[in-house]
């Protein structure tokens, strides 16, 4: 592995080289205003012989023929390319003495004539690699301790964690230090190679591209800097009830983009990271304590003390209700026709279930009420109507449902299992990262 990336850094440092090396001959464009003068007084055999000596010297137009006749210049032969033929043109056209060019050079088809530039920029190239092959080396086993040094550090993700630091927090520190130790190796190789200059372009091309995938991937890379804050605050873990915006439901992971909830339905809501960095979010598993309550509407006659008390002493025999925190009853509202009270009582999640726990307070609030005679009225307005005494006699021998005392019934407040169970059946058979693992 090792080997393998020497060898593209040092083919990819002989790229670099071979950009900073001149290995191209310097540009002929003639500039404007130059003149070549043949003589003082030319004649067509001193145009003639200037141009031949000029056309000697440069490559590619070392075959070109010149023929002189009163001032019209005839160029024949043939030029590698176009470009060749262009200079020779340009040379001829600012030559003193000349009055009009012929144009009649030819482009070479030989394959080794269009192979010739090829084959003298690959022998610059290679003599340049040979005399910088020293510094490529000693550049190349500097990158190589830079790599194995980013490697190292890389896995050190366990001392982060002995720091009390989150998973994703040490993964993401360690691959940063990783990233800047090979970024630093790279900086020395390219000072060690004199293409710094190299450096600044590619990262200057890379700022633009950055920002321009910034713009295409704008949700992604949201979500996913939404993901990498969530993991470092730890706002839940694993199997923690939360609720979002119009959304509820026990954590199954938390991923790079989104996270995957398990509503009370068993059904999976995948939210997306920036929806929980931006919305209020809230952590019903946090606090082993939970508050519950719910409402109930009595009599305007009623004593409100003797209520509360026999509210509260209905509450308390409820199975799974605390005592520390006491439960609460207060008088919320006067209504039309009944005194709205609120009933307010704590439980510990750990060994009640919220649901039931409010269900049988709720039941054992109503039949206490009812064993003690405190009318509960509906609230909206009824029309009674006087019966004769048939149907008072036929309504008097229905029968009627006893309620049994409460005192000795079972209760069941335990603690539901049910999405627990199916939580951790999904976390078992599916092998999709996630970055709560460590907290669950």
């Amino acid at each position: 592995m090792l080997l393998r990336n020497l060898i593209l850094l040092i083919v990819a440092l002989s790229g670099v080289l071979a950009a900073q090396s001149p290995l191209t001959e310097p540009e002929t464009n003639i500039p404007e205003g130059v003149v070549i003068d043949a003589d003082a007084q030319p004649t067509d055999e001193k145009i003639q012989m200037r141009l031949e000596s000029i056309f000697g010297e440069l490559d590619g137009l070392k075959e070109v023929e010149v023929s002189v006749k009163y001032g019209i210049v005839t160029l024949r032969g043939s030029v590698p390319n176009g470009e060749a033929a262009n200079e020779a043109v340009a040379l001829t056209e600012h030559t003193k003495g000349v009055v009009y060019v012929r144009n009649q050079l030819e482009d070479s088809a030989l394959i080794s004539s269009r192979l010739e530039p090829a084959k003298e920029k690959a022998t610059k190239l290679g003599r340049e690699f040979v005399r910088k092959l020293p510094l490529i080396l000693i550049a190349a086993v500097a990158f190589a301790l830079f790599w194995l040094l980013a490697k190292w550090f890389g896995m050190r993700e366990n001392w982060f964690r002995k720091w009390g630091m989150h998973e994703l927090s040490a993964k993401l520190l360690a691959r940063t230090g990783k990233l800047v130790i090979i970024a630093l190796g790279i900086l020395i190789v390219l000072e060690i190679l004199d293409a710094t200059a190299v450096a600044g372009a590619v990262l200057g091309v890379a700022g633009v591209a950055g920002i321009a995938l910034g713009f295409a991937f704008r949700n992604i890379v949201e979500n996913y800097l939404a993901g990498i804050l969530l993991g470092l605050r730890n706002p839940f873990n694993t199997g923690d009830a939360i609720s979002v915006e119009d959304y509820s439901g026990k954590v199954v992971r938390l991923t790079s983009r989104d996270t995957v909830l398990m509503t009370p339905d068993g059904n999976h809501i995948r939210l997306p990271n920036s929806l929980l960095m931006t919305s209020p979010l809230t952590n019903f598993s946090r606090n082993a304590l939970r508050r519950f309550e719910f409402a109930i509407g009595v009599s305007v006659e009623l004593d409100l003390n003797s209520v509360r008390e026999l509210g509260l002493s209905a509450l308390q025999e409820v199975k799974g209700i605390l005592t520390d925190p006491a439960p609460l009853i207060v008088i919320e509202e006067l209504g039309d026709s009944t005194v709205n009270m609120r009933f307010f009582a704590w439980i510990d999640q750990r060994e009640s279930d919220y649901l039931k726990t409010k269900s049988e307070a709720i039941r054992r609030v109503k039949v206490a009420f009812d064993d003690n005679d405190v009318e509960m009225p509906e609230p909206i307005y009824r029309v009674v109507m006087k019966r004769d005494s048939a149907t008072s006699k036929e309504t008097a021998n229905r029968p009627v449902i006893e309620s049994t005392p409460s005192a000795g019934e079972e209760q069941d407040t335990a603690v539901d299992k049910t999405i627990d169970k199916q939580l951790q059946e999904e976390l078992s058979q599916d092998d999709e990262a996630n970055l709560l693992a460590a907290k669950s």
